[in-house]
């Protein structure tokens, strides 16, 4: 395995996933880590991730320079160069020119990070901060304009340093840098593969949790639906899930799920309608936090009822993923850090006093999919698109009352319908309707219409961190548009949302 030490990089997760991608495991850990952690953990080699502070500013973040004798490989990237640097004796100074974005990479050495690769090399570069002084036994690799010490390389002890980013996309052969990295210089296998990874976690979930009882919250998404498949193959019937209909799903959610997991994997599955009780508790509730609040907090007291119905359960499943890890607490080991408030972290586990079980929380979304296709659910089911906590409550602006609901529902049934049709579902990462808290006038059948206007929301994106709007085929979108107006009572427009994140987010609240 590879650890990763999070010195607080924007980009510290394009890491792992560049190394999971060699089929290599890596776990990101702050930078607090203790070195008996890592000890334990006996990683084939240290990756230092990038950062925003500045090596000589008072509390800057700084692991434990033990990680220097424990004679394994260290690529240091961006700051983590600049904090290798510093350890071993070198000098750090504001940089004479700053550097962000593109830059032209001149490489004096090839092997072992650059072997294969041309002389020149686009990178992206992203600090105000550059090496004044190599410590002893350092060269230097490569070069830009503005840097140049770019790039380091101890190569008696493998200590190698880049100041620009690898990792993400616009540096060009970056994955093979990160490639040649695992492979030549740390001699690490490919070992990680979905296969593998279920065969250990149903060992664990069976050795944890033995002959006692799971009880599991299940959304329908692809996260839980994973999860409590891999636990009902350890434990089998002594999984009970619980699935709440909260009434702010699309058409046909609860069905399509008791046909996939109840039917075809005879999985035990509890199906409580509290539909009415979310409605009522919503009511005249238009801003957006307290609609997640009012919805996670009434989930909690209906999932409480039902397991308090079960006796004996002493565990909880969750199906939380590795981003979610990551992005609860800071990167320095300091307080949680609440990205989004109804993160599957944090909350029940606390109020129900129960043993968690989280067989996904090391795993990125697209490892989740392939983990689902190995234990054999449906395509349709693993490819789901990703659906929000609070459901359809966040893609109504204002008000949640039934009309408004079976308007989203209805427009949102219609759009879905076209873009599988189109053969585009798989190829964005979400598309959905939402609908808008104002009215416009229309024209419809030679009368004058007042009505509701829906907004169309494609988004492409790898893991959401970032998205742009998808740019779909305009016979499509107009396909769209006039299906909605035809066929949903109460809608006279249709407008495409055409903001990337950043600066917006996928969902409107």
């Amino acid at each position: 395995m590879i650890l990763i030490i999070d010195f607080g990089s924007q980009f510290n997760q394009l890491i792992a996933r560049r190394v999971r991608e060699n089929e290599v495991y890596c776990q990101v850990e702050p930078a607090g880590i203790d070195m008996d952690k890592i000890k334990a953990l006996n990683p084939e080699g240290i990756i230092l991730s990038g950062g925003p502070s500045s090596i000589y500013e008072e509390n800057s973040p700084k692991v434990d320079t033990g990680i220097f004798d424990l004679d394994i490989p260290i690529l240091g990237i961006c700051y983590g160069m600049q904090f290798m640097v510093n350890a071993l004796g070198g000098t750090i100074e504001r940089s004479d020119k700053r550097e962000y974005g593109f830059a032209d990479l001149g490489v004096k050495v090839e092997k072992p990070l650059f072997a294969g690769m041309d002389k020149n090399i686009q990178c992206w570069m992203s600090h105000g901060d550059s090496t004044k002084a190599l410590p002893e036994g350092f060269t230097i690799t490569a070069s830009t304009a503005n840097t140049e010490i770019a790039a380091i390389a101890d190569a008696d002890n493998r200590y190698y340093g880049l100041q620009f980013h690898p990792e993400v996309e616009h540096t060009q052969h970056g994955t093979e840098m990160i490639r040649n990295f695992l492979f030549d210089v740390c001699g690490c296998e490919k070992s990680w593969t979905m296969e593998s990874f279920a065969n250990g976690a149903i060992q664990q979930i069976k050795e944890a949790v033995g002959d006692k009882k799971v009880i599991m919250g299940l959304s329908g998404g692809v996260d839980s639906s994973v999860a409590a498949l891999l636990i009902h193959k350890a434990i089998g019937k002594n999984l009970y899930c619980i699935f709440v209909d909260n009434g702010l799903l699309r058409h046909n959610e609860k069905e399509n799920l008791e046909k996939s997991l109840t039917t075809h994997l005879d999985m035990n599955i509890k199906f409580v309608d509290a539909r009415d009780r979310f409605l009522d508790r919503l009511k005249d509730v238009s801003d957006p936090e307290k609609k997640r609040k009012i919805i996670g907090n009434l989930f909690i007291d209906v999932f409480e009822d039902e397991a308090h119905k079960i006796d004996g359960a002493e565990f909880l499943g969750q199906g939380t993923l590795y981003p979610d890890i990551i992005e609860s607490k800071s990167a320095f080991g300091g307080p949680t850090s609440i990205i989004k408030s109804h993160h599957n972290v944090g909350g029940l586990p606390e109020k129900m006093k129960l043993k968690l079980v989280e067989p996904l929380q090391f795993l990125f979304k697209d490892e989740v999919r392939l983990l689902g296709l190995e234990l054999g659910l449906t395509e349709d089911l693993v490819w789901r698109q990703p659906f929000p906590g609070p459901g359809l409550a966040i893609r109504i602006m204002g008000d949640i009352t039934d009309k408004r609901l079976s308007i989203l529902k209805n427009a949102d049934t219609v759009l879905l319908e076209e873009i599988r049709s189109a053969g585009l579902y798989r190829e964005v990462w979400q598309s959905f309707a939402v609908l808008l808290p104002i009215k416009s006038v229309g024209v419809m059948g030679d009368k004058r219409t007042y009505d509701s206007c829906i907004a169309i929301r494609a988004v492409t994106s790898k893991d959401a961190m970032t998205a742009d709007w998808a740019r779909l085929p305009h016979d499509l979108l107009a396909k769209i548009s006039n299906r909605i107006i035809n066929e949903v009572e109460g809608v006279n427009r249709v407008v495409y949302d055409i903001t990337s994140k950043p600066p917006g987010t996928i969902e409107w609240e």
